[in-house]
C-alpha cells in the first residue's frame, strides 16, 4: 500500500518533491497545503489528482505522513495538529527550533498523539554520525557555510555588507547556531540540524561566509570528542529556482518519504 502523503508548502523544494513524486510507486502526493490565495497558481504546476488547500479543515482524508516544506512558522502552527492526531511530522525548516518553545511544544505533541517528529538532515550528511558521537561525549563541533555573496540576499548580512562588491572571502557571521538560525533563518537550517544533532545550539559554532570563488553552497562540518575526530564537507549545487537552497535538500526530504514505505532503507 503506498503512503499518502500531505506537504505544507510549495516553494522551490515543494516543487521539486511534488515533480518527483509524481508517479511514485512507494508514496503518493495527495495534498498540499498553501496560503490563502495561492491555490490557483499551484494547481496550474501540480498533477490534477492532488488537491491544493489553504485550511486545516480541508484536510481530507488525514494523510499518513506531513511533510513541511514552507518556514519556521509552518512548524509552529501545523505541526502540534498533526502530531496528536497520531500523523508522523517531518521537518525541512529545522531552523524553528532554534526557539526552544517551539521544539517542547512538537515534542510534547508528539508523545501526546503516539506520533513521531521526524527532523530531515536536508542539506548535510553526517548527521547520523554526529549523533552516535553524542552518546559516548562530544567537545566540539563547528559548522563553517561558504556561499556566493549574492546568495546572502535578502538576509541581515545586507545590514552590514554590499553583497555585490565583495571580491574576496567575507566572514559575514561568527557565532552560535542559535543566533544564526533566528538572523539567517533562510539559509541557516543546517545549522540548526547539526546543531540538534550534536552539541545543541548554544554550543555548536557557526561562521558563515560570503565567497565570490565559490562554485556551490559549501557545509563543512568538524567535530572531536571521545570517539575520536569527524570532517564532512559537501559541495552542493542550488535548486534552479532558488540560490539560497541546495538541490541535496529537496533530494533529502524525497528519500525520507520513500524510506516510509520500503521495506529495506538506507
Amino acid at each position: 500500500m503506498r503512503e499518502t502523503v500531505l506537504m505544507i508548502g510549495f516553494g522551490a523544494i515543494g516543487l521539486e518533491v511534488a515533480k518527483r513524486l509524481s508517479g511514485d510507486s512507494d508514496a503518493r502526493l495527495i495534498q498540499i497545503m498553501v496560503r490563502p490565495g495561492r491555490e490557483e497558481g499551484v494547481r496550474g504546476q501540480v498533477n490534477g489528482t492532488i488537491q491544493v488547500i489553504s485550511s486545516l479543515e480541508d484536510v481530507d482524508p488525514l494523510p499518513d505522513f506531513v511533510l513541511e516544506c514552507a518556514s519556521h512558522q509552518a512548524v509552529a502552527e501545523y505541526g502540534p495538529y498533526f502530531l496528536e492526531k497520531g500523523i508522523d511530522f517531518g521537518v525541512v525548516s529545522i531552523g524553528a527550533f532554534s526557539d526552544p518553545d517551539v521544539y517542547d511544544r512538537l515534542a510534547k505533541s508528539s508523545r501526546s498523539g503516539g506520533a513521531q517528529l521526524c527532523i530531515l538532515p536536508g542539506a548535510v550528511g553526517g548527521m547520523d554520525a554526529l549523533s552516535a558521537a553524542r552518546t559516548e561525549g562530544l567537545d566540539d563541533v563547528t559548522y563553517i557555510s561558504r556561499k556566493p555573496p549574492l546568495s546572502w540576499t535578502g538576509t541581515h548580512a545586507e545590514r552590514s555588507f554590499d553583497l555585490e562588491s565583495i571580491t574576496q572571502a567575507v566572514v559575514i557571521y561568527e557565532g552560535t547556531a542559535r543566533e544564526a538560525a533566528k538572523l539567517f533563518p533562510k539559509n541557516a537550517n543546517v545549522a540548526a540540524t547539526i546543531a540538534l544533532a550534536g552539541l545543541g545550539f548554544d554550543n555548536t559554532n557557526v561562521t558563515l561566509i560570503a565567497d565570490p570563488n565559490a562554485t556551490g553552497n559549501i557545509h563543512q562540518i568538524e567535530a572531536k570528542g571521545a570517539f575520536g575526530e569527524m570532517s564532512v564537507r559537501i559541495v552542493g549545487k542550488p535548486l534552479p529556482d532558488n540560490p539560497k537552497t541546495s538541490a541535496l535538500t529537496a533530494l533529502s526530504a524525497i528519500r525520507a518519504v520513500k524510506n516510509r514505505a520500503r521495506h529495506v532503507r538506507m
